[in-house]
């Protein structure tokens, strides 16, 4: 509410012109004009609120304009209320049972009837289990950054929550190498330098390594655009590509993602039938790739996109699909619904616990030399969780990898998960096999005239 009150506070009255008056919409008229969605769930009543034009006759009295600033908060507001409720669900904070346990990015928690009672005091595994989520990185929408590339979109308003949700864990594994799976945020003392490295290059402009221009500029081939959906194969294949150009620009010694990226794709790459397979030689080479020959073996980042079903994840997937969650290499997942992704970083029973990029935030510039700037808007205390079985299908795993005895104890547990899969695998491992063509990463960066315009999301 408080980036909707920012957004609408009225200017001074005047009776000079309508311009006095602030814009009424969560995104500039370029945007909602250029921006047609490709799902049917963005209904006219989930629309920003736009001004009538009976509405600007009286703008002169400023008793009249404040009334309608107040009538601008309250609709939006609702619009923003009603598409939550379609798509996600109503909203669902806290914990849902106070004695089922939760895993968080492959860190357990064992909760007891005395430990989520309010009795219990900071020391408590409910009070731990808060930190812990809270600590984890948040990106949202922003507004008032640089416009990307010749659009005039100054906010991802409505569009970019799949961009945020992936930095979101792109942040995470970013957070996990420099400082641990172990680090919590304290928002009263000065953060480490380590901490404010991981956040400056998600900053909102071109300078930013992984900004959301940089990410839409590689990814045009992918179906990336300001102002339109994207799915999760379209943005991992996105990361690759990003990530593949930013090592060519930037010695092995000063590498703004310190770990080598690896899709895992099925037989044919970008096929969306059977489960994709995480070839070991395929990994090694991305490993060499990035070590540019000098290394067997180097920090890395797994991505595995999926197809769990049609309309819904199929429950069969469901068990397997929690007990990633459990793996000491857990990113958590990219996904939610069609038009409205989420970062999922936990699970208790049915439900998966989220990071919501849906919140709209002014744009914050962060560094290692600012070491006095307000990181809080990079942080949730708030408990969210969504039933697992009403995700769609399109989604995407993540993994990070330290060194290669990490990603041994990977393929292990994935293979292990597999073989109880009852025959639905969400992923298999093999050592080596030809008749997967692995792609290098680099091959991804530009150049490619066939653009994948038909993404998961879309296909379903």
């Amino acid at each position: 509410m408080k980036a909707l009150t920012d957004r609408f506070v009225p200017q001074q009255c005047s009776s000079s012109s309508k311009s006095d008056i602030p814009s009424t919409s969560l995104v500039s008229d370029s945007e909602l004009s250029d921006n047609k969605s490709k799902f049917t769930l963005w209904s006219s009543d989930s629309q920003p609120y736009r001004e009538s034009s009976s509405t600007s006759r009286h703008k002169q009295v400023c008793a009249n304009g404040w009334t309608a600033f107040v009538k601008k908060v309250s609709m939006a507001s609702g619009a923003i209320k009603r598409f939550q409720d379609r798509v996600l669900g109503p909203n669902r904070i806290g914990l849902p049972s106070t004695t089922s346990d939760v895993w968080l990015l492959g860190v357990f928690y064992k909760l007891s009837e005395d430990e989520a009672s309010e009795e219990t005091d900071d020391g408590s595994l409910v009070a731990a289990l808060k930190h812990d989520f809270s600590s984890r990185i948040l990106m949202t929408y922003r507004k008032g950054f640089e416009p990307i590339k010749e659009t005039t979109y100054t906010s991802d308003v409505n569009w970019g929550c799949m961009i945020r949700s992936s930095q979101m864990l792109f942040a995470q594994a970013l957070l996990f190498h420099r400082l641990g799976r172990s680090w919590r945020f304290k928002k009263s003392e000065q953060p480490e330098e380590e901490y404010l490295e991981t956040l400056e290059p998600f900053g909102d402009s071109e300078a930013s390594a992984f900004s959301i221009h940089n990410l839409i500029l590689v990814g045009e081939s992918y179906g990336l655009a300001a102002g339109s959906w994207v799915g999760p194969y379209a943005i991992c294949r996105s990361w690759e590509s990003l990530a593949c150009k930013k090592r060519k620009q930037t010695d092995s010694e000063h590498q703004t993602l310190p770990m080598a990226i690896h899709v895992v794709s099925g037989s044919e790459d970008g096929e969306r039938g059977g489960a994709p397979v995480l070839c070991i030689e395929d990994v090694t080479k991305s490993c060499v790739e990035f070590s540019k020959g000098e290394a067997e073996w180097t920090p890395l980042l797994l991505l595995v996109p999926l197809v769990l079903g049609l309309d819904r994840v199929n429950p069969r997937y469901i068990p397997s699909l929690k007990a990633t969650f459990t793996f000491p290499q857990s990113l958590g997942v990219l996904g939610g619904k069609p038009g409205a992704s989420t970062y999922i970083v936990g699970v208790q029973d049915e439900n998966g616990f989220y990071l919501d990029p849906h919140d709209v935030q002014q744009v914050v510039t962060v560094n290692k030399e600012t070491i006095d700037v307000d990181t809080s808007s990079y942080h949730c205390n708030v408990l969210r969780y969504v039933p697992l079985e009403s995700l769609d299908p399109s989604l995407a795993l993540g993994f990070y990898c330290r060194d290669k005895c990490d990603f041994d104890d990977l393929c292990l547990r994935a293979t292990k998960l597999a073989e109880e899969s009852k025959g639905a695998p969400l992923f298999t491992v093999t050592q080596t096999h030809s008749f997967i063509s692995h792609h290098s990463s680099c091959e991804f960066v530009e150049g490619i005239d066939d653009k994948r315009e038909e993404d998961d999301w879309q296909l379903l």
